[in-house]
């Protein structure tokens, strides 16, 4: 190599040594961080997020359609309406005569406010037929009926209650946040006689037949304390099945058992179902 290509080649290396050089040093210098102005410089500090409330609850605004789709979903009380509650589609179309309903009952009979979770998430099988997740589908109401026949008496005095109504306000947060262009709604049942609860079914005392009754009646006022104080549109059938002497009527009780409704108990929870659908304006005409 002779003396001028060597000294060039000798200045390039050095060029590309202190271009190294320069390159390295720029990985040690500190990144400025970002401040927060409303808690001042603190690298370290992670907002603490705020749990979502959706209390009180703004009912959405369904979009006008031909046909709508509603959702049912409780116990027995549930289930007497019939698997596509007909007679809830027909009082329906007396008030919507230009559109048509499709109703899906997931009233599933000897079922507590625990199984509601697996309703709402999972695939579920009753009677012999399967059932997809509610949630995995599209409607534009879902009623939640109150569970209130079947308490959770296998707890102790009080805790049954307070898991019912913690299982119940978590279902209603949950159903809110995935469905929020969906109306939420909670249904009771029937008032149960105390009288008569299950006269056809279990040999009680007239006291253990009243405690029965009580017990459930407990847990519906429970319910219809929690919708109205976060104001969840409320369909009442237990106060519209009262007595004058704040019983329940037994001309909307079956006599074969004395727990499900009677023919006029299915009319009863289905006109009042769609008299609050309508009244409520929840489906545009």
């Amino acid at each position: 190599m002779d003396i001028q290509k060597k000294d060039v080649f000798i200045r390039l290396l050095s060029l590309s040594v202190l271009f190294l050089i320069f390159v390295a040093s720029l990985s040690n210098v500190q990144r400025p961080q970002k401040v927060n102005p409303a808690r001042g410089f603190n690298p370290t500090y992670t907002p603490t997020p705020i749990p979502f409330n959706p209390f009180p609850y703004k009912i959405p605004t369904i979009p006008y359609s031909r046909a709508y789709r509603t959702m049912l979903v409780g116990d027995s009380i549930v289930g007497s309406l019939g698997p596509n509650a007909d007679r809830l589609r027909q009082h329906l179309i007396v008030f919507y005569p230009s559109h048509e309903f499709v109703n899906y009952n997931y009233g599933f009979g000897a079922t507590s406010i625990e199984t509601l979770p697996e309703r709402l998430a999972e695939n579920t099988v009753y009677r012999g037929q399967s059932y997809q997740p509610i949630l995995s589908q599209g409607f534009d109401l879902i009623i939640v009926e109150s569970f209130g026949y079947n308490p959770l008496s296998q707890l102790n005095e009080g805790e049954g209650l307070a898991k019912h109504m913690q299982i119940l306000d978590e279902n209603i947060k949950k159903i809110i946040i995935e469905k929020p262009h969906s109306v939420v709604a909670i249904m009771t049942p029937i008032a149960p006689n105390k009288s008569y609860f299950a006269k056809g079914v279990y040999d009680l005392s007239s006291e253990e037949r009243i405690k029965w009754a009580n017990e459930r009646i407990s847990y519906i006022e429970a319910v219809i304390v929690y919708a109205k104080d976060n104001e969840i549109p409320l369909i009442n059938v237990y106060e519209k099945s009262l007595t004058a002497q704040d019983d329940g009527n037994l001309a909307y009780i079956n006599p074969d058992d004395y727990v499900h409704p009677s023919a006029e108990g299915i009319e009863l929870i289905s006109r009042t179902i769609a008299e609050f659908i309508f009244s409520a304006k929840i489906f545009p005409e």
